[in-house]
């Protein structure tokens, strides 16, 4: 009883929408704002709606699933495993990405260039059937939204959020939108580094040379302030939407990846998008392995590696095959002569781009552990 008295009384506390200050960012001077949808503005109260919501296990299915469970915020966001688990024990088809500034990012999936905002992608975890993720269906929906509405500290939080407004999935998703929205990561060593706060260490100083230089060539897919190459904010005229065949797979020497986990070629379906993905960023990239779109490279030494050698190769087994002969494979991607020296320096400078403080921030934590 004290804690929903706490809970109503902090919901209390917080202004109205329509009352409340504008949404501040916080932002570098280099990075603009990110595009929010005009039907769902950025709102402290609904930031903090949707936290809770994100870290509720009663949203799913089997009340035993959160959002969180496969983006947890020690790991930047990410969960830890070559693949994700749903609601029943199901495994996801591909690693769970972070959701670190994903604010910035104009398509949210690793593959899927329909997916443009964060309230349609939301969709997929909470009702796709293949696989099942936080398991909602037609069958369960009034039970799983009704445990939502009888919590008292939801129907003043949904009040103040979204006055006017039903409680449903549709408010439901945009709340859990805005708090992703509002994950925030520019305050790494590197970022530090870039305000004149401190200097990189001769190692990480070296790496930052090769990262972006024509050597290593990694800033290609991986040089915006986001390290990655899908960008969209308040600026933005025209948004590049690059998916790119890094060799990872070739199992039949003509370009194969493993069925059901092809790229952007299940949406197109062209071939020459077979094994086709989008760059992810790589701040906290440190913290967010095990790596690639299928989780299948357990650390960043041998991610460096792998592009090191053009290509990934599986020797065996079922998906066999040379990656780096991949007809497919993108221009960008080849064999790079780099020392083991300059490998080391490389991950120096990578590991700059952890942001400490998004791993602890109280601000992005779970409201229900106490």
């Amino acid at each position: 009883m004290k804690r929903l008295i706490l809970c109503l009384l902090l919901w209390a506390a917080i202004p109205a929408s329509a009352a409340e200050p504008a949404w501040v960012w916080n932002l570098p001077a280099d990075v603009p704002p990110p595009l929010v949808p005009s039907d769902n503005a950025m709102s402290e109260t609904r930031f903090q709606l949707g936290r809770r919501l994100f870290y509720d296990m009663r949203l799913s299915g089997g009340g035993n699933l959160a959002c969180a469970s496969c983006h947890q915020q020690d790991k930047a966001f990410t969960d830890g495993r070559v693949l994700g688990l749903g609601t029943s024990g199901e495994k996801t088809a591909r690693n769970p990405q972070g959701l670190a500034n994903v604010a910035w990012m104009p398509t949210l999936t690793w593959a899927n260039p329909a997916l443009v905002t964060l309230e349609r992608q939301m969709e997929v975890p909470l009702f796709g059937e293949h696989p099942v993720e936080m398991g909602v269906n037609d069958a369960n929906r009034p039970a799983i939204l009704a445990r939502i509405t009888a919590d008292p500290a939801y129907q003043a939080g949904f009040a103040q959020a979204y006055p006017g407004e039903p409680v449903s999935f549709t408010t439901i998703i945009k709340a859990i939108a805005s708090f992703q929205r509002g994950i925030t990561s520019f305050n790494s060593r590197y970022d530090q580094y870039l305000r004149g706060e401190l200097a990189l260490n001769a190692a990480e100083e070296r790496g930052r040379i090769l990262f972006f230089g024509e050597k290593a060539e990694c800033f290609h897919c991986h040089g915006s302030f986001n390290f990655n190459d899908q960008v969209r904010h308040v600026n933005s005229r025209t948004v590049d939407l690059p998916f790119h065949n890094t060799g990872q797979f070739n199992i039949d020497g003509k370009g194969a990846y493993p069925l059901g986990n092809e790229g952007l070629f299940e949406h197109t379906g062209k071939p020459t998008d077979r094994g086709a993905f989008r760059a992810p960023s790589l701040r906290n990239v440190e913290v967010t392995g095990p790596y690639m779109h299928d989780g299948g490279v357990p650390s960043l030494e041998q991610v460096l590696d792998n592009y090191a050698a053009g290509g990934r190769v599986t020797p065996s087994g079922p998906e066999a095959g040379d990656g780096r002969l991949n007809p497919h494979k993108s221009d960008l991607i080849a064999a790079i002569d780099l020392s083991p020296a300059e490998r080391a320096d490389i991950i120096a400078f990578l590991k700059t781009l952890t942001d400490r403080e998004l791993l602890t921030n109280p601000r992005f934590a779970d409201p229900f552990r106490r």
